[in-house]
């Protein structure tokens, strides 16, 4: 990935899919396909920020059951297992995922010019869910003078040959505006990123089931 040298663009960096992208796990899964402009995802009615300047929406196929999918997705405290560069991950309530639900959960931060804060604390809630169907979930990121709020919005649908996941996410905040081009590109390689660990993950558990 090219060296970005520019402040403004650091900052943009910072945010969970966007580290993800700079700790080299951002490698476009082979599947993954950009949705075409003006559709956007919702779940239950509810979609990301129509106002929000950094966007992007993705998909891709993979070839697993459709529950073995969702229970990693939903299971938020094993995203350290097999979501490069999230580092911790706990629940704030019990039970299954459902609307209120809330997690917090850390990745680390490279060194950059505009927070010297080790890792950074994204708090999210769940807004709307329908088992097996979609997921959306609201919340900040921050870190040492750092703040971008986001919406992100997951749907899972049966397709032939697989499951298709969609995602779509939006960010909002001084960093990510001062440099929208760059942050949406930055954000576009982070969602490929948890999209190809997803598709991973639940292959190789569906490969390893026994017949």
């Amino acid at each position: 990935m090219p060296v970005i040298r520019s402040t403004s663009t650091r900052a943009a960096l910072l945010t969970a899919p966007l580290v993800a992208a700079l700790l080299g796990t951002a490698a476009v899964p082979a599947a993954a396909t950009p949705s075409p402009p003006g559709e956007s995802l919702t779940c239950r009615g509810e979609g990301v920020d129509p106002d929000a300047l950094v966007r992007h929406r993705t998909d891709t196929v993979i070839q697993a059951p459709l529950r073995t999918i969702w229970k990693l997705q939903t299971d938020v405290e094993r995203w350290p297992s097999w979501k490069a560069a999230v580092t911790t991950a706990d629940r704030l309530d019990h039970g299954p995922l459902r609307p209120g639900s809330a997690f917090r959960w850390t990745m680390p931060v490279p060194p950059n010019p505009v927070t010297s804060a080790p890792g950074l604390d994204i708090t999210s809630t769940v807004e709307q869910l329908k088992r097996n169907s979609c997921i959306r979930w609201t919340g900040p990121a921050t870190g040492e003078g750092l703040r971008i709020d986001g919406v992100h919005v997951w749907t899972f649908a049966k397709v032939e040959g697989g499951v298709r996941v969609s995602t779509e996410e939006t960010h909002t905040g001084p960093q990510v505006e001062a440099n929208v081009a760059i942050a949406t590109e930055i954000l576009r390689r982070g969602l490929e990123a948890w999209l190809r660990d997803l598709k991973t993950a639940a292959e190789d558990r569906a490969h390893d089931r026994p017949c």
